[in-house]
């Protein structure tokens, strides 16, 4: 059997404003052609399929003809839901599809595969915890990895009753994971990177195939056990990961390999760093994704109307002025006893504006400042 491995399509997601709808739309009509010129039997999703809980119409409709696409191309699918996605609205489409889309959202069927041409298909949906306490009552449920434990140990229960190739189906954060900026900001809003939410390897043990999903980037932990990544760029941080998908060869014996697949990058992605002048008389990028970091000492006016005219696609600006030069001295010393307190408000100034001090009108002000300050004391 032949299984196209995919996840985090993220429908519906921005980019910095910019809707990615066309974009993905594109990306996923070729997964399809691949699913056709490689003869895929079945197709998984290892979640994420929207980006909100609430998609717009459009996003349905893309999901509809991606689906619609890949059982005209011949293989089946199967979807499981992601941290991203309403599990109740994804599962609630599933009785609605053409045959042979299975959507997997429901906890209570972790144990029950879905049997594709002899081959187990185990969907876990994105567990989280509180969620699901009340189904297993009797398990201490506090973290995911304790939730994932529990969902693997079913699986392997069924799995050695019923024997065959197997398939599971996660999306969750495995322990050994290349870092990316999404899986930092994963982290900092579902996770605790180095805590139990961490899921370890052994806990993914048993079935002869395992397909991730959560993290942006490809990634494999072993053979049998990987991330396909998401099918678009959705930071500039995952600008020079590929994109694309694992083409999983299965047998009678389990795993036999993996090929990786690429899939079309619509726009690339830039990070031009300088001053705005600098930036502005850079040569090329007209058709790419522009993430623009000033080094002003000084903010320059209107920098995105400016970036814009001559980056059309330039998506957002970051702030990084250069420091100026400065003693050795830290500022502990500049204030030191003994420095008059004209002074101390000038070094204070500088420090605060990256370099930038007093103005020669601040200057007078402060001064008077001061000298009212001490005729008061003096009084």
């Amino acid at each position: 059997m032949r299984i196209l491995h995919t996840s985090d399509w993220h429908i519906g997601r921005t980019f910095h404003g910019n809707s990615m709808l066309d974009a993905l739309r594109g990306v996923l009509e070729e997964l399809v052609s691949q699913v056709r010129e490689h003869r895929v039997d079945a197709v998984v999703v290892a979640g994420d399929v929207f980006d909100s809980s609430m998609p717009a119409a459009d996003c349905y409709g893309i999901l509809t003809d991606v689906l619609r696409g890949i059982r005209d191309a011949g293989a089946r699918v199967v979807v499981t839901s992601g941290n991203h996605d309403s599990a109740a609205r994804l599962g609630f489409q599933a009785p609605l599809l053409a045959d042979g889309v299975h959507i997997l959202t429901d906890p209570r069927r972790i144990g029950t595969p879905i049997t594709i041409d002899g081959v187990h298909f185990y969907g876990i949906p994105y567990l989280e915890p509180a969620l699901v306490r009340h189904i297993w009552p009797d398990e201490p449920l506090r973290t995911q990895q304790q939730v994932m434990a529990h969902a693997m140990r079913l699986i392997n229960a069924d799995r050695a009753e019923r024997g065959g190739v197997s398939v599971s189906i996660a999306h969750c954060f495995a322990a050994g994971v290349e870092a990316t900026p999404q899986l930092e900001r994963e982290v900092r809003q579902d996770l605790r990177q180095g805590s139990l939410d961490v899921v370890p390897l052994s806990d993914l043990d048993g079935p002869d195939y395992v397909a991730l999903g959560h993290i942006h980037g490809r990634s494999e932990l072993r053979p049998h056990i990987r991330y396909s990544g998401a099918p678009l760029h959705y930071s500039f941080g995952e600008a020079n990961k590929p994109r694309g998908s694992w083409l999983v060869e299965l047998s009678e014996s389990g795993f036999e390999g993996a090929e990786w697949l690429d899939l079309p990058i619509p726009r690339g992605h830039t990070t031009l760093t300088g001053t705005l002048e600098e930036i502005l008389a850079t040569p090329g990028h007209d058709d790419e994704w522009i993430c623009a970091i000033l080094t002003d000492r000084v903010p320059p006016k209107d920098p995105m109307q400016k970036l814009r005219a001559r980056f059309p696609y330039c998506a957002t600006i970051e702030y990084r002025p250069e420091r100026a030069e400065s003693p050795a001295r830290s500022y502990r010393d500049r204030v030191g006893r003994g420095t008059p307190d004209p002074q101390i408000v000038d070094d204070f100034l500088g420090h605060v504006r990256e370099g930038e001090g007093a103005s020669e009108r601040e200057r007078e002000l402060i001064a008077e400042v001061v000298s009212e300050i001490r005729a008061g004391e003096q009084a």
